[in-house]
């Protein structure tokens, strides 16, 4: 089989989401509404980072090390889950039958489950590919440079599938959200001169500021 064929294809009328907006998404809703429903992007240390962090796999190609065949820049795609993207890395194990999805990142392991729930779409995506299971796979950090395992257990699916429902109700709402200040997060955030986030956040609702200036 040809990894690099086997998302090839599309469905007239179909409007697949961009992988990446699920990791957007739990990230920040609003950011992930401004990329993908307003089409803005800033570029910033970190992303710029990040891009050329993934320069080699970008290219694409295929390699065998030590037996292991590996394929870079794979195209991917799950009906299921209505996505559509690039993983980075795809090792083809037992004889090439076995896909693991490996996920570069500049950064370090997260608190929260972005990265991850990225990397699982990936599986759903190779899952559907080869007909196969998936049971889990790495995300590489570029500050820790260590692969960090990830299982891709009931709990983590089930986030996995939410969010992608959420990114499609989104987008077909197709309105953004307000913004929810978070001083780590918005500091790192490449829109954040997009977003605005400490002056809207604090914005107070036209009813609220009537009903404050009736009890007055």
């Amino acid at each position: 089989m040809d990894v690099r064929q086997t998302a090839a294809g599309n469905r007239e009328g179909d409007d697949p989401l961009p992988l990446s907006a699920l990791q957007h998404h739990l990230y920040c809703p609003r950011q992930c509404a401004l990329i993908h429903i307003e089409q803005r992007w800033v570029e910033n240390q970190f992303t710029a980072e990040g891009r050329l962090l993934h320069a080699r796999t970008d290219l694409g190609g295929e390699e065998v090390r030590q037996g292991l065949r590996i394929a870079r820049a794979v195209p991917i795609r799950s009906w299921r889950l209505g996505v559509v993207g690039v993983a980075d890395v795809v090792e083809l194990h037992d004889g090439g039958r076995q896909p693991v999805p490996v996920e570069y990142k500049r950064g370090r392991p997260k608190a929260h489950r972005a990265d991850e729930v990225q990397l699982c779409a990936q599986a759903f995506c190779l899952e559907e590919m080869f007909g196969t299971t998936v049971a889990d796979g790495f995300l590489f950090y570029g500050k820790t440079r260590r692969r960090r395992a990830v299982v891709f257990n009931t709990e983590l699916r089930a986030l996995t599938a939410h969010t992608a429902a959420e990114v499609q109700r989104l987008i077909v709402e197709g309105r953004t959200p307000l913004p929810v200040y978070e001083a780590r997060k918005c500091k790192a955030c490449s829109l954040k001169a997009e977003c605005h986030p400490e002056r809207l956040a604090k914005r107070v609702s036209v009813s609220r500021w009537l009903a404050a200036r009736i009890e007055e």
